[in-house]
């Protein structure tokens, strides 16, 4: 689905990632861990376009996407959720959730499929977004990406500042979209979440993938997780 080779991806002088490579295969959930500044969310933008990498090649579906707009890539069926959730705080629940279709042009999950996994929105549909709580408008800005018709979603610390019932949803959620045939590269620093829903772990540290292994080869992994994830 998606193949990352060899990315160098700088902030001005600042090189961040060093050669990353790493593959995602067709519904597969990959997590990609590490500590703060390790990289993570540069690798979400550097396969977006939105911060382009300096050398090496982003492929979807065996196409080069390196270095296209993020509208373009976006197109392709790439959904990226930020860290920040990026809603649209003056709109309501409703209008949110209506934007994805006109962006990409192709429906994905229907407005009662997506309120069936997130009941709360739809008690929340005429609420504006800024009335919301933080994991309500996390929820929003996942059920937004799955309005579109996306093949692949970016979902960057999805589970970061939630009450623990709260990331326990977005756990049930993430098992939804895998059962939907959607594929996922999920960035988190929570690694007994990470060990719940992912298939696979690539650890990202110096700029670079030192680890990749299955769920059951990285929860046993202690000498690895203690090396490049503990703090």
């Amino acid at each position: 689905m998606l193949v990352l080779e060899d990315i160098h991806t700088y902030y001005d002088q600042s090189h961040i990632l060093r050669g990353l490579s790493m593959d995602i295969r067709e519904n597969e959930a990959v997590t990609l861990l590490g500590r703060n500044g390790a990289g993570k969310t540069t690798t979400c933008k550097s396969i977006m376009g939105m911060v382009p990498p300096r050398s090496g090649k982003v492929i979807l579906k065996g196409e080069d996407i390196t270095g296209l707009p993020p509208h373009r890539i976006a197109k392709r069926g790439v959904g990226f959720v930020p860290e920040e959730r990026r809603i649209f705080p003056s709109l309501t629940v409703l209008e949110n959730l209506s934007l994805p279709l006109w962006g990409r042009g192709q429906e994905g999950w229907t407005a009662e499929r997506v309120y069936e996994a997130f009941p709360v929105l739809k008690a929340r549909s005429r609420h504006a977004g800024s009335k919301l709580s933080g994991g309500e408008q996390q929820m929003l800005a996942i059920a937004r990406i799955l309005r579109a018709r996306m093949e692949i979603i970016l979902l960057d610390e999805p589970t970061e500042g939630l009450a623990p019932i709260l990331v326990r949803s977005i756990a049930s959620i993430i098992e939804e979209i895998k059962k939907s045939g959607i594929t996922i590269l999920l960035i988190e620093q929570n690694t007994r979440f990470a060990t719940q829903v992912a298939d696979r772990h690539c650890i990202l540290y110096g700029g670079e993938i030192v680890y990749t292994d299955s769920n059951d080869a990285f929860r046993q992994a202690h000498d690895v997780q203690k090396r490049y994830l503990g703090v």
